[in-house]
């Protein structure tokens, strides 16, 4: 896909930090890439960056002077396994980040990730009881741990208490 033909894509509206943040993300998140800069004023800063976070296409443009953070936008990133679970939850969680719930995290600058092995949504859909057991121990979590959430899968993990 060119990036230019995207007809649809997030924008991250901030106050002054699209490029720090864009390359922060590029420089974390597999498959990603700067892909273009504008700049009004060629020694000032950046209005617009666009680039792609594993393929797909971002904008992020300053200029919001009341940001605001808000969980009603997240990126959710899919993780192929345990260790890139833990290498892209740690990278976007340093300078500053905060570990949420359930594979929940904010980067330092105030945008909200979901962090998510690939396996989850099959261990979540292996039936009424096994998937119940495993959503119980999802809400325990930060960080998901696949080997914990198949665990309780398989029923090796009592269910959380109400």
């Amino acid at each position: 896909m060119e990036f230019a033909t995207a007809k649809a894509r997030p924008c991250l509206f901030m106050t002054d930090a699209a490029e720090e943040a864009a390359r922060f993300y590029v420089a974390r998140v597999p498959d990603s890439r700067l892909e273009k800069t504008v700049r009004p004023d060629p020694a000032g800063p950046a209005l617009v960056v666009e680039f792609s976070l594993a393929g797909s296409p971002f904008m992020a443009m300053n200029g919001n002077p009341d940001f605001a953070e808000t969980h009603s936008f997240s990126i959710s990133v899919l993780a192929d396994d345990q260790a890139e679970t833990d290498r892209l939850w740690d990278a976007l969680r340093e300078e500053g980040g905060f570990e949420g719930r359930c594979g929940w995290l904010k980067d330092r600058f105030g945008i909200h990730w979901q962090i998510v092995p690939k396996v989850l949504p099959e261990l979540m859909s292996l039936g009424s009881e096994a998937g119940r057991r495993v959503q119980a121990s999802l809400m325990k979590m930060g960080k998901i741990d696949i080997a914990t959430l198949e665990r309780a899968a398989s029923g090796d993990v009592p269910p959380a208490r109400e």
